[in-house]
């Protein structure tokens, strides 16, 4: 969404110019969520991006997932213009010229912004198609978010051609003229089953071995099998396990799981990422970071686990990655981006924080639209 800039956007720029190497200069962290703050910069981030955002052009449908699912958590959706969202998330969406090109190998879902999104030749012909599957994940997470009829939507398009996608192994890869496959992915895919309530774009069965290959010794996973524990990685097995209907609900408490995976490691793992300044890392031996304070929080809020969470040290962290301007950083003193706040409002769901609208982690949209 465009406008004229604001006096807090060209602070903004100021800002982030002059202080991106050396930190955010604020004041001692406050100690308490401030939810105002955050509101506004949610409305700066959907009104009108700030100039350093430009080289993530490409993801802008993702961006505006963060800002408008992030107005959604904080009860202020009223901010957005649902019509006016609706109709520039469609717009993004690639079509085929008949039923036949849905077995051609390339993949109808979303782009990821109007940058990547060619016309097609004069004989109807989508010359380049990039439409991208974490893309997809995010314009129908926006439309659920706004409540939008998905009774509209060209599902049949979606699912037939994500099937091009999947592998021999189980993976997928995200873009029909290849790139990597990860766990990443899988999720991708098996989030945009779960919205569209249609398992019919993937092979469960292979998904699921390619993810139980990918947990480690240590009980974490990696985003491809014999890669080292990570909590991205993780979040996006157990979640993608959970959606497909394989991990039942509070499996702690069952004396044999029928997923497969090894849960007791796994909560072990999970746990030890909890450092001493009350912050979650994503691997070992590293720093903490807000957004794992969701990643791995909603794996053990999966697994029933987030009860063996210190919570208020977890709180202390994430008050201290709280910009004086609203948002969330990576680190303590840095300046806040939109991806950190999204998951720094996602954590304080999850830490029940007053006057946030509960999550659904494993989708990581508000309860309230499903």
């Amino acid at each position: 969404m465009d406008g004229p800039a604001t006096e807090m956007e060209r602070e903004w720029d100021q800002l982030s110019s002059s202080s991106s190497s050396e930190g955010e200069q604020t004041s001692p962290s406050s100690l308490y969520f401030e939810s105002e703050r955050h509101v506004s910069f949610l409305e700066m981030m959907y009104q009108m991006l700030p100039s350093y955002y430009q080289s993530q052009e490409i993801n802008r449908l993702t961006l505006a997932h963060f800002a408008i699912s992030g107005l959604h958590l904080l009860g202020a959706l009223d901010r957005v213009d649902k019509d006016a969202v609706s109709n520039w998330v469609l717009s993004l969406q690639a079509h085929p010229r008949n039923e036949a090109d849905l077995n051609n190998g390339e993949f109808y879902g979303f782009h990821g912004s109007r940058s990547s999104q060619f016309p097609p030749d004069d004989n109807g012909v989508l010359t380049h198609n990039g439409s991208h599957l974490a893309s997809t994940y995010c314009a129908l997470a926006i439309l659920k978010t706004i409540g939008y009829n998905f009774a509209n939507i060209d599902r049949e398009s979606i699912l037939t051609s994500m099937r091009n996608l999947q592998q021999h192994d189980g993976s997928f890869i995200p873009i029909h003229s290849g790139a990597e496959t990860d766990l990443r992915f899988i999720y991708c895919a098996a989030a945009i089953c779960f919205m569209l309530g249609d398992w019919s774009g993937m092979d469960k069965e292979k998904a699921k071995l390619y993810i139980l290959n990918c947990q480690s010794y240590d009980g974490g996973f990696g985003l491809t099998p014999g890669s080292e524990s990570h909590g991205g990685g993780t979040y996006c097995a157990v979640a993608s396990l959970q959606l497909m209907g394989l991990i039942e609900e509070d499996i702690l408490s069952k004396t044999v799981s029928s997923s497969r995976i090894d849960v007791p490691l796994l909560l072990n793992w999970c746990l030890q990422r909890q450092a001493a300044d009350g912050g979650f890392q994503g691997r070992a031996n590293k720093p903490s970071d807000t957004c794992y304070a969701f990643w791995i929080g909603a794996v053990l809020r999966i697994l029933n686990g987030y009860k063996f969470v210190d919570k208020e040290a977890l709180r202390r962290f994430l008050l201290t990655c709280q910009s004086q301007y609203g948002g969330f950083s990576k680190y303590p003193g840095e300046m806040p981006d939109l991806y950190h706040s999204y998951y720094g409002y996602a954590a304080f769901s999850l830490l029940d924080e007053p006057g946030l609208n509960p999550l659904w982690c494993q989708i990581f949209i508000s309860i309230s639209v499903l």
